[in-house]
């Protein structure tokens, strides 16, 4: 059974940097995208970023383009976001998400299959 389970959200100062952790139990880790995703209360879910299963290809979204770096470790079944300079826009549940890898990227929700339950990071201004 796939488990995707975050970490490392918590409340920080505008302008501060955090990292967040997402651990995958998936057995082929590297045959699959992951991707990062949040939601703002209220708010749609909004692609962030997604890495490819050889971690060769990154993509990111506008609102977060040049702030955060996706990363993942394929020894240890992890992906990470780097988040520079957060900004109060930047609060939302944060949720990691896994995808097959079929050789394209992935920015839209439907295209993910196994989803965690996601961490919060609050941004105080």
């Amino acid at each position: 059974q796939v488990q995707l389970v975050e970490s490392g959200g918590r409340l920080v100062q505008a302008g501060a940097s955090l990292r967040l952790s997402c651990s995958a139990s998936i057995p082929t880790f590297s045959d699959y995208a992951m991707g990062w995703f949040r939601q703002a209360p209220g708010d749609e879910r909004e692609f962030v970023a997604t890495i490819s299963g050889s971690g060769h290809i990154t993509y990111y979204g506008d609102s977060v383009k040049g702030r955060f770096t996706i990363s993942r470790d394929n020894a240890a079944n992890m992906v990470y976001l780097q988040m520079d300079n957060v900004k109060p826009e930047d609060t939302a549940a944060y949720s990691c998400a896994a995808t097959f890898d079929a050789g394209s990227y992935y920015s839209l929700v439907y295209e993910y299959v196994y989803w965690g339950q996601g961490t919060q990071v609050t941004v105080s201004s």
